[in-house]
């Protein structure tokens, strides 16, 4: 478990200028990075004792940051015409 706020630049350093890129030329990587940063900053409460919530439900919002990282490095990764 780590107290320190998950990133996208930083969980993808390599992807950091393509990243800012995205947010502003992309939609729905914009959607999908806000929605991540949303539940990341939630999850991030979790940890640091701020905002009590059971297991499940904490499991849940991490499957569901795992799936927009997955998502969104697809779209990082994915070639363009």
């Amino acid at each position: 478990m780590s107290h320190v706020p998950h990133d996208l630049a930083r969980d993808f350093p390599d992807y950091a200028e393509r990243i800012s890129e995205l947010k502003a030329s992309d939609k729905r990587f914009a959607h999908l990075a806000e929605r991540y940063h949303d539940i990341n900053r939630e999850v991030h409460r979790v940890e640091t004792s701020l905002q009590p919530m059971d297991t499940l439900a904490e499991n849940d919002l991490r499957k569901q940051r795992a799936l927009l990282k997955d998502e969104l490095y697809a779209l990082l990764t994915r070639e363009t015409a």
